[in-house]
């Protein structure tokens, strides 16, 4: 399928944007010995990943069905999709969106404030055994956090249709897992030969997206859009 190993990449860039393993990777940041805490989460993720990839791309080349399972986007598809996805950058780069975010936040900050006042926790239970600093809980919490969603199964099914063999399906797989991680590996790498700088850098990211982060979801979201409309008017052409 020509336009399969796009999609693929496509999926993993979408698959990159984990608000889950950003809040897991910011948090282990901020603990001791952050590069063991992170390399425990990141083989939790891996294996989790990577052998649920395999398995299902594997089903899929035995399934009698497999030709109900295939499916790539048609150029109505991407047209829509990519409509939707020039929408949602209007709206972020218009400020549409600013009165739901605030009533959200206000309702997630009563939310809180009445757990705190029952005497309850406010953070959600894997972030609570991230805290805990210990790296075998920490890859318990990257197998239980990386099962498979939405473009990992998307993205498996087009792996499936390429038929690339054995050993480039085993490759694919892989690539996806790793790009899928790619918040947590960065930083991770920079822990390891460089922490001092690391840790500065990664604050200095911190403050930028939490100045432009808008900025950035409007130009993905239209580049994104703009090139699923234009893949779909040209196979429509």
């Amino acid at each position: 399928m020509s336009g399969a190993l796009p999609d693929i990449f496509v999926l993993s860039l979408v698959a990159m944007a984990n608000p889950t393993l950003l809040a897991a990777t910011t948090l282990m940041m901020l603990l001791p010995n952050p590069r063991t805490l992170m390399a425990g989460y990141l083989l939790g993720a891996y294996t989790t990943s990577i052998t649920s990839g395999l398995l299902i791309v594997y089903a899929l080349n035995h399934s009698k069905f497999t030709s109900t399972a295939k499916h790539t986007l048609s150029p109505g598809e991407d047209i829509g999709v990519g409509a939707l996805c020039l929408a949602i950058a209007y709206v972020l780069g218009t400020g549409l969106d600013r009165p739901f975010q605030e009533r959200r936040r206000a309702r997630k900050e009563t939310k809180l404030e009445e757990r705190r006042e029952a005497g309850q926790p406010t953070e959600s239970l894997p972030m609570r055994l991230l805290g805990r600093g210990d790296p075998r809980v920490t890859f318990v919490v990257g197998v239980v956090l990386s099962f498979p969603g939405a473009s990992f199964i998307s993205a498996m099914n087009h792996i499936h249709e390429l038929r690339p063999g054995r050993a480039a399906s085993i490759l694919l797989v892989i690539y996806f897992c790793f790009m899928q991680q790619i918040l947590l590996e960065l930083p991770l790498f920079g822990f390891i030969v460089s922490p001092d700088t690391t840790q500065a850098r990664v604050n200095r990211f911190k403050r930028w997206m939490g100045r432009r982060g808008r900025t950035v979801g409007v130009i993905a979201a239209g580049a994104i859009g703009a090139l699923l409309i234009l893949r779909g008017l040209l196979a429509l052409g």
